[in-house]
């Protein structure tokens, strides 16, 4: 597998599904519906979901899609690689019009995102990671993120990223017992970003969050020497399991 023509096909497909999505972004016909699971769907989501899986396929790799689920485990229980797609990760916040919304998509390998894609169509952020190394583009240059420096729970003044959306009362209690935290917030992925970007410490995740929701940041936090380990075990999140629901997990600098 060549991983940097891979990483290079995957930047193409986000970049051209932003340019779907603030299309739609920028009109008045957002089409929003709801889905089985009564969370929102738009025109942007579809739009994008088209113009991602338009590029990727020519890899040639089995594609699993937020917009495209429907594989039975079955079939998919068989790949080796694949590619794992959020069209639009954020639509609440699309919705909402505050720009905190992004294109995800992650080359998964034996269960483990390997490559990632997570790029941003308001700011035209890209970030990306192949081999162990994490990169920005912001503003027409392309930047290499450092890795982090190990961090403790233990610790005073710890930077929690926390969610407007999401906030459940086991946030609430992890948070409580830590010393003198400080909060940070974000939609979609851009709260594993502010991780890769050196902005937060530490992401307690303990509310629902499907595989194609974390895939691409996982494998870019992963790249810069952050964990993203299961709740209460000693163990990364997995891909392409049977049931594409991830455990409550906790993003850490370790």
């Amino acid at each position: 597998m060549n991983y940097s023509e891979l990483n290079q096909i995957a930047i193409k497909a986000a970049e051209l599904a932003c340019k779907e999505i603030l299309e739609v972004y920028h009109s008045n016909d957002f089409q929003a519906e709801s889905k089985d699971d009564k969370s929102p769907l738009t025109l942007a989501d579809m739009r994008a979901h088209t113009s991602i899986v338009s590029v990727l396929k020519e890899t040639g790799l089995p594609i699993l899609s937020e917009e495209g689920k429907k594989i039975p485990y079955e079939e998919r229980k068989q790949w080796e690689y694949f590619w794992m797609v959020d069209p639009l990760d954020g639509t609440k916040e699309f919705l909402k019009r505050n720009g905190e919304f992004t294109v995800n998509i992650a080359l998964i390998y034996n269960q483990k995102p390997i490559l990632g894609v997570v790029a941003v169509p308001v700011s035209g952020d890209v970030f990306y990671a192949a081999e162990e190394k994490a990169f920005l583009k912001r503003n027409g240059q392309t930047i290499v993120l450092p890795k982090r420096s190990p961090a403790s729970l233990t610790q005073s003044g710890l930077r929690v990223v926390a969610s407007r959306s999401h906030m459940s009362p086991e946030t609430q209690d992890f948070i409580d017992v830590l010393k003198d935290p400080s909060l940070v917030s974000q939609g979609s992925s851009l709260k594993f970003m502010l991780l890769a970007e050196s902005k937060a410490d530490v992401y307690p995740r303990f509310a629902p969050t499907m595989e194609w929701d974390t895939a691409a940041a996982h494998a870019i936090v992963n790249a810069v020497g952050i964990s993203v380990k299961q709740k209460d075990r000693d163990k990364e999140l997995m891909y392409n399991k049977e049931d594409l629901l991830n455990p409550h997990f906790i993003a850490l600098v370790e």
